[in-house]
Formats: C-alpha cells, structure tokens, sequence
C-alpha cells in the first residue's frame, strides 16, 4: 500500500532523514519507534506531503504521489493526526470535526460524525464548546475523531498519546487497534516502545535519520538491543 524508496530529507544543513526505505501493507498496524529527533516525524511529514524529500520517492496505492499536496493525499485516503493534535482552538469541536469532511460530498456524512462521537460521547456532550478550552486527551480524541471523518485508507498517527493520563492513553490505544482490525492501515510513531510493540504487526527502529532494525513487532520486543534502548530492560 505504501513504501518508500531512498527517502532523504534535510533541513538546511542538517540531514534528518538519510535513504529510508520501508512499506507498508493493506491491513498492517506498523509503528515506527525511536528516540527523540530521530527523524520520525519528519518521515511522516515527508510522506504526506507535508515536507518535500531531497532524494528519494513515496509510493502510495501503486504509484508516486511525489509533489502531491497533502489535500490531494487526503482526499486518496491518506491522513495523518500530527503531533500536538492540530486542532483549531478557536473553533467548536463540531467545526473542527466537520473540517475531517471537507473534501466529501457522499450521503453518509451525518451518520460518520454521528458515530464519531458515539465512539467518543464527550465530545458529543461538548460539540457547542470552543477546541482550545478541551483536556490534552480530549483534544487527542477530536484531532483522532476528524481524521476518521476523513475516511482513511492509511491512517498516520504521530505521539498520540504524548502527554496524556494513563487511563486517557489506554483509550486512544483502544481506538488505534479498533480502527485496525476495521481494516484501515496504520502506521504508528509512538514514544511508548512498549505498547507499540505489543499492538502492532511489525515494527521499524529508527536512530539518527536511518532504519536500524525491523521485523515483526514481537520479535522486536524481545530483542535485547531494543529493550536496553527504549524499554527500559
């Protein structure tokens, strides 16, 4: 569904992706997990559209979408929930839902925003309220919620559960597996190592711009290397 061939972004001077290749296919759950500035978000942002690589290409769905716009992506089925949710504050949450359907104009719009927040009642409770004055979590929920809306056949999802609760985390990780085994593709950067192992199917290990391991996510769970590194063993 998704690969990426000698992928290579820059900012100025400073190589933060260098030759990255890797894939993804229909139906996966794959996290990409590493330190801090490894260059994980920057591989998403590049993906998307979002940052223009230096080298290399990205094929979605069997062609290039090299160039492409991420509206042009998202109306494809690529979609990504950023980093630090990506809300307007200023905006109620049915507004900010409403933008995930922006670009369609099908019948069932209703029934998704209807589901999104059964999936999610307390933004159903709060639609009328201004995003900016939502909890972390809450924010988290509607950032994941318009994504939905937006129907995605490749979901990106980058730290979602940075900064949340332990009990907010557990509810975010429950919508990312139920939103996978519905049959969307997901590729998960996460700075919990260990959750992003167990639910996903494989894992890629990312360390100053590079790939340095990848396999199975259980295999990668009990590889010492990476339990030393970034689960704490």
């Amino acid at each position: 569904m998704l690969s990426t061939r000698g992928l290579s972004v820059a900012y100025g001077g400073i190589q933060a992706v260098k030759n990255l290749s890797l894939e993804l296919h229909e139906g996966e759950l794959v996290s990409l997990i590493g330190a801090n500035g490894a260059g994980k978000t920057t591989t998403l942002k590049a993906i998307c559209g979002l940052l223009k690589p230096q080298a290399g290409d990205v094929h979605y769905l069997g062609r290039s979408i090299a160039g492409q716009g991420p509206w042009s992506l998202v109306e494809q089925g690529l979609v990504m929930v950023p980093e630090g949710r990506g809300i307007f504050t200023r905006m109620s949450i049915d507004e900010n839902l409403r933008m995930g359907v922006y670009l369609r104009r099908d019948a069932a719009i209703e029934a998704d925003v209807e589901a999104v927040y059964q999936r999610f009642p307390r933004l159903k409770e709060r639609s009328r309220q201004l995003a900016g004055t939502l909890s972390g979590g809450e924010q988290q929920m509607l950032a994941m919620g318009r994504a939905l809306l937006a129907r995605p056949k490749l979901l990106l999802l980058d730290e979602p559960s940075m900064g949340l609760s332990p009990i907010m985390v557990d509810q975010i990780f429950s919508v990312v597996a139920d939103v996978s085994k519905q049959g969307v593709t997901v590729l998960l950067v996460e700075q919990n190592a260990h959750r992003a192992l167990e639910m996903a199917d494989r894992a890629y290990v990312m360390e100053s711009g590079e790939l340095t391991l990848s396999g199975p996510a259980r295999e990668l769970l009990g590889n010492p290397q990476v339990q030393a590194a970034y689960l704490g063993a």
